[in-house]
């Protein structure tokens, strides 16, 4: 697992040996910036990554520019990883939450996001949850973009305020890429 471009391209990311680690493979993450960068301009963008396991996604986001990464994480080996992994970076860019992520997106944030990043793990059924808590407290900026990672099997269910724009599929995995339609944020989207 490395970083694949931006200021800390080629950096190998430390992440635990075993089971419980599902890294995103490096097509699909190449793939996933590639997507993202035709729909909005990552320097200076505000990237919530959701499930973020060692911070590989967030941490790519950073290394090409991005304002603020925020990470959420309960697993405390992953948390452990994660936070070795962020030293490359200033803390004032890269936000650790160690919580659940619905307990996360419970409380009210100040903080809208241009992109949010969710890669579940693909047992969990707690996505109908999360898109939903996504949308409260304006969390996602008009236009803003979220990017659903999962198994190709597993159905994302639609969410008022946020419409799909195209599932991208790579071998199992399949990337559901939605925006941010409706209510107004502090920020302009990036779009």
């Amino acid at each position: 697992m490395r970083v694949i471009a931006g200021v800390a391209k080629g950096r190998v990311l430390q992440a635990p040996k075993g089971a419980g680690i599902r890294p995103t493979a490096d097509r699909v993450k190449e793939a996933l910036f590639n997507i993202l960068g035709s729909l909005m301009r990552m320097e200076g963008a505000r990237f919530l990554d959701l499930y973020a396991g060692v911070g590989s996604i967030g941490i790519e986001a950073l290394s090409r520019g991005a304002e603020l990464a925020v990470f959420v994480e309960n697993e405390p080996r992953h948390l452990r990883f994660l936070k070795k992994n962020l030293t490359l970076f200033p803390m004032e860019k890269a936000w650790v939450y160690a919580e659940s992520v619905l307990l996360f997106l419970r409380r009210t944030h100040s903080t809208p996001y241009d992109c949010v990043y969710l890669d579940p793990p693909y047992q969990q059924l707690e996505i109908k949850q999360v898109l939903p808590l996504l949308l409260r407290d304006d969390m996602i900026c008009p236009g803003g973009v979220v990017v659903v990672e999962h198994f190709h099997k597993m159905v994302v269910p639609d969410a008022a305020g946020l419409s799909l724009l195209k599932r991208y599929k790579y071998g199992g995995t399949l990337l559901s890429v939605y925006t941010r339609t409706t209510a107004l944020c502090g920020l302009s989207g990036n779009i």
